[in-house]
Parts: structure tokens; C-alpha cells; sequence
């Protein structure tokens, strides 16, 4: 029953003196394939290093909207030729976030728009950030995301009516740790069940959000936490964990462009 964990932070100085066994507890949990995600320059450097370097692993490249102040149409050049090289399969993760806004608003969104118009010139699906942008993300979205391009809503926390607006723009939904988490997973539990079996991702983006059967023992997340949020779906959906971890890894292979045979497609 192969994994496909589609959002994790590999690069985190969390997992630097141990990558090698987090990818091994990740394989031998049924975990094969993840894809480590860029957030600015370095970090999106580093995901193509470590994609490179190790079987099962993809890499996005983009600037996190908490890392937007530093974006640059220098450094965007750079990023868009590392995102010629194989082991890129997105842009990303790219959005809008007016929770902790370590961004000003405008700057947000003028390199969240260029960064739109970047991933369709070169055809990549796109990871999409948002928090707490009271619809202006749609808005965006509608305005300068072509239709039939695709794209996964990270960490989808949301409300009906965001759910609906982003299925309708084509977009997969990625769902992590949260919809374990008794209290705070509460409203997601009430609308996973509203996601298409075809537009359904799991994820971890770890070293964040450790599910909760984790939770009382350990304070990192790893890709092969990604079975607790597998198995929570499941329950919630009164699916099969079987068919949702091929559901789930079939639209993750979709949408990254992978083929779905073992090793780097």
C-alpha cells in the first residue's frame, strides 16, 4: 500500500541531522513517494538537492508569502531555471497570508500574481498557501488563474463556501494532521467528506502539525505520520484505507506529473 506524502519540508534544520533515517521510517511506513517543498531561494535550492539525491522525492521552488519581502524578479529568474530540471514537478508553495503577515499585504499579492503568471508559462501545477485572506485569494485566483490549469489548496482549513469556490477552479484539496486533532480538526472532519475521491491529497508538511496519535510522544512531524492522517480520513469518509491511499497517491502522481511505477517517474 504505497504513500504518497504531496507536502513536506525535507529542508527544515529540523530534520538536518537525521534526514536519512526520517526517509527510511518514511519507506518502511508504506511512505515512497514525498514532495519536499521550496518556500524562497534556499529552501527551494535545497529541495532540488535533496529530490536529486534520494528516489521517491520531488521538489516545488516559489516564495512563501511570509517570504515575500524578499522575492525579487532576479531571483524569480533563478528559480524558473532550477524549475527546469527534472526533479521539479510545481511552483510552490505560494498564496496569501494576512494571519502573521511577516509580508505587507501589497507585496503578497504582487509576487503571489507574478508567481501565477510564472508557473503557467512554464506548466507547472502550483501549491497554493492561505490564511485568513477573507476570500482575496479566490478573488486572485479567478481573475489570473487560467481555467483547466491545476493546483493543490495546502493544508486546506477553510469554510463550505472556500471548499466549493476552489473544486470549482479545478484545484486538489490537501489535507493534513489537523483533521486528527480533536478540537481544532473539528470543521475540517464536518467537509472532507464534501472532496471528490479524484481531487484529495494527504499530506504532513512536516516538521509541522504532528497528528494527533503522535502528539503525546513526539513534537516533530515526519512523512510517515502521513498514515495517521490516511487512516482519520478514512474513518471520517466510512472509506477503505486502501482505497483512499491509492485514490490519494494516483491524484498525487496526477498532478505532479509522475508516473505512477516505483522510483522517480
Amino acid at each position: 500500500m504505497p504513500l504518497f506524502d504531496s507536502h513536506c519540508h525535507l529542508d527544515d534544520k529540523a530534520f538536518s541531522k537525521d534526514l536519512d533515517g526520517v526517509i527510511d521510517r518514511a519507506n518502511r511506513a508504506g511512505v515512497t513517494q514525498m514532495t519536499t517543498i521550496g518556500v524562497d531561494m534556499d529552501t527551494s535550492i535545497r529541495a532540488v538537492q535533496i529530490a536529486e539525491s534520494t528516489p521517491g522525492v520531488y521538489a516545488t521552488v516559489g516564495f512563501h508569502p511570509h517570504d515575500a519581502r524578499f522575492c525579487t524578479e532576479a531571483a524569480l529568474d533563478e528559480l524558473v531555471q532550477l524549475a527546469g530540471r527534472s526533479s521539479v514537478r510545481a511552483w510552490g508553495e505560494i498564496g496569501l497570508d494576512f494571519n502573521r503577515m511577516h509580508s505587507p499585504r501589497a507585496v503578497q499579492e504582487k509576487w503571489f500574481v507574478r508567481q501565477i503568471t510564472i508557473s503557467e508559462q512554464l506548466a507547472l501545477p502550483v501549491v497554493f498557501h492561505e490564511r485568513d485572506s477573507s476570500g482575496r485569494l479566490i478573488e486572485i485566483l479567478k481573475s489570473d488563474f487560467s481555467p483547466g490549469r491545476t493546483g493543490v489548496v495546502h493544508c486546506f482549513s477553510g469554510t463550505a463556501d472556500e471548499l466549493q469556490a476552489y473544486l470549482e477552479l479545478g484545484l486538489c484539496i490537501g489535507v493534513t494532521g489537523i483533521v486528527t486533532m480533536k478540537k481544532r480538526g473539528a470543521p475540517l472532519r464536518r467537509l472532507v467528506s464534501r472532496i471528490p475521491d479524484d481531487r484529495l491529497l494527504i499530506e504532513t508538511d512536516a516538521p509541522y502539525l504532528v497528528p494527533a496519535p503522535e502528539r503525546n510522544r513526539i513534537r516533530r512531524n515526519e512523512p510517515a505520520f502521513v498514515v495517521s492522517v490516511l487512516e482519520k480520513l478514512a474513518a471520517v469518509r466510512k472509506d477503505t484505507v486502501v482505497h483512499l491511499a491509492k485514490t490519494t497517491r494516483q491524484n498525487a502522481c496526477r498532478l505532479f506529473g509522475i508516473d505512477e511505477g516505483p522510483g522517480n517517474g
